[in-house]
């Protein structure tokens, strides 16, 4: 972890900002060697590029923590928490392979046990502390990743479903934290799947998802994530301002968790989308002003390594108010998604009346000339012709749903 330590102190009478990471969870890679998009250099390059610009230093650095079966069977089966505890053991050496080739998109070596205990536990420890009101916002450098991890089932890189474990912590775990209600604002790229199966039917927590989606095509390739109408291109900021900000000033939060991935980010192989570090920067501001600024952000999925370090560190900057937002925040998506939000708020009027109001003719007939929803003068000004489908899939659980 360099030359930072864990601190209780910062060097700023700036607000109170954790941050997590452990070189432990980089012992899980890939059996023979070979390369994967999830590799312990995803973590290793953001910390580096934090160290870079002094932001450690600046914050409350916390020690990787294991989580204890006890809090991972809340979320999980114990016929699948048995499984990640047990297999980087030997007596899995001649079936570990065969057990990961029957799993979507999942790899196990010897480390593999560590590093999810450790991100699971890591998630935790740092929600807790913010709960407390120890520190105001965090950010958890972990892997593997989460969101996709179900209740029986690791997939899509993701053993243990981070964020689902963290919140489940704080709600049936710490009541006497006062976090009542969390909304969870998850801007991977793709849909998380495992969150939104965890919390179900649970009317405490608000999981709001932006994503791709086509028609089920895009990974994890099911209709959990289906909405009847898409858009084209990552219009983030309008879905932002039209449809989970008046929403979660409705549900009025304690606690924010972000999942965190930014495969959506400019650049990322797999995502093929085109959100800069400053665009990640602004919805990450919108989202400051609920729960009394009370936001963790839990590294989900990015692969471009240049992408996810740059976003990673334009949150950072965020959280710790370095610096205001400058360029313009103007939305302006394009047709086809301003037809999804309208199609979106018609639908969750009923039970959110603050959607109710049809927005204004002037407001909707503003589109987008190109796919870069967001530019700052540092962004690049590279007219990639990208237009990929966006879905967003908004729930307060238990009160509605938008399946058909």
């Amino acid at each position: 972890m360099g030359d930072v330590k864990e601190s209780g102190e910062m060097n700023t009478s700036e607000r109170l900002v954790g941050i997590i990471y452990d070189e432990k969870m980089c012992k899980h890679h890939t059996p023979d060697g070979d390369y994967h998009p999830e590799n312990p250099n995803r973590i290793r390059v953001i910390w580096n590029k934090l160290l870079a610009n002094n932001i450690p230093q600046r914050c409350v650095v916390l020690k990787g923590k294991e989580a204890e079966d006890k809090y991972l069977t809340a979320v999980h089966s114990e016929n699948h928490v048995n499984l990640i505890r047990n297999i980087s053991s030997k007596q899995f050496d001649s079936r570990r392979n065969r057990i990961a080739s029957k799993l979507n998109s999942i790899y196990f070596n010897e480390g593999s046990s560590e590093a999810a205990y450790l991100a699971a536990g890591s998630v935790m420890e740092l929600a807790e502390r913010i709960a407390k009101g120890d520190l105001n916002s965090g950010a958890a450098i972990v892997r593997p990743p989460g969101h996709h991890a179900e209740y029986d089932e690791a997939m899509g890189f993701c053993l243990f479903n981070n964020v689902a474990v963290a919140a489940s912590f704080l709600l049936d775990e710490r009541p006497e934290l006062g976090v009542k209600k969390i909304l969870i604002v998850d801007w991977d790229v793709h849909h998380g799947n495992g969150t939104q199966k965890t919390f179900w039917n649970d009317s405490r927590v608000l999981f709001f998802s932006v994503h791709r989606h086509e028609f089920g095509s895009f990974y994890p390739g099911n209709d959990d994530g289906f909405y009847t109408m898409i858009g084209e291109g990552p219009d983030y900021l309008a879905v932002w301002d039209h449809i989970l900000i008046p929403v979660a000033k409705k549900f009025d939060p304690d606690m924010i968790i972000v999942s965190a991935g930014f495969d959506a980010a400019d650049g990322d192989p797999l995502g093929g989308c085109c959100v800069t570090p400053y665009g990640y920067s602004v919805m990450l501001k919108k989202l400051m002003d609920f729960a009394q600024g009370k936001i963790m952000l839990a590294f989900e999925g990015g692969y471009n390594l240049n992408s996810i370090a740059n976003s990673f560190l334009a949150c950072m900057e965020v959280l710790l108010e370095d610096k205001p937002i400058s360029g313009s925040v103007e939305a302006y998506p394009f047709e086809s998604t301003w037809r999804v939000i309208k199609e979106v708020r018609k639908k969750l009027s009923s039970y959110w009346p603050e959607l109710a109001d049809e927005l204004p003719l002037k407001l909707t007939s503003q589109n987008a000339p190109h796919p870069h929803f967001l530019m700052s003068n540092s962004d690049s000004e590279d007219e990639d012709e990208k237009a990929p489908i966006v879905i967003v899939k908004i729930k307060w659980l238990h009160l509605l749903a938008l399946e058909n």
